[in-house]
């Protein structure tokens, strides 16, 4: 398991964070509908695969976890006279599901692999946000959500060589994120998580 990495094939463009910090309240509208959905998935998680050691009680902790984060992403929003609106689709997640396989045991593993890699993904842009931002107390929390997805996407590898073979899990893994990279390629920059 160690030896096993999760990391992307290609950074985030340099025109995404001049551009979010533009949009930056579009930005915010976006991320509350990816923390909505990252506590829906853990849940989702939790319920088709009960089985899997671990598994149940560590997706309870992180469906918490996301949901605070999204109350706090939410009293931004507030604070700036936003509301969240209906959620428009994320054509970056849209894309890696089609990656996902039919088969029960592999749509398992590749559930877990692709939440950890949209995890990672999200981990670099919060970063980002991070560093690009003026305002010091968005700085501190996007630098802490940044630290806390990264502890997500080990947590979902994990989860992947608990239920399948190391070597299964490293060259699946390696697909798709050859998926992610040929996607954020082909997506058009926005004002968006992802």
């Amino acid at each position: 398991m160690a030896s096993i990495e999760l990391k992307l094939k290609v950074e985030t463009s340099a025109e995404w964070l001049p551009h979010a910090l533009a949009h930056f309240d579009e930005v915010l509208i976006d991320h509350a509908h990816c923390e909505k959905k990252a506590a829906a998935n853990a849940l989702s998680l939790l319920q088709a695969y009960p089985d899997v050691p671990g598994l149940p009680a560590q997706m309870a902790r992180l469906a918490r976890e996301e949901s605070a984060h999204l109350a706090r992403v939410l009293e931004i929003m507030e604070t700036r006279g936003l509301t969240l609106g209906r959620d428009g689709g994320d054509p970056y997640a849209q894309g890696l599901q089609t990656g996902l396989r039919s088969s029960p045991l592999e749509r398992r593993i590749d559930r877990l692999l692709v939440a950890g890699i949209i995890e990672a993904r999200s981990c670099e842009r919060l970063e980002l946000l991070a560093t690009g931002l003026s305002d010091e107390s968005l700085r501190r929390f996007y630098a802490e959500l940044a630290q806390s997805e990264d502890g997500h996407q080990r947590l979902f590898l994990r989860l992947a060589c608990a239920v399948e073979s190391p070597a299964i899990v490293e060259a699946r893994l390696e697909s798709l994120l050859l998926l992610e990279a040929a996607l954020i390629q082909r997506l058009p920059i926005r004002a968006a998580i992802h």
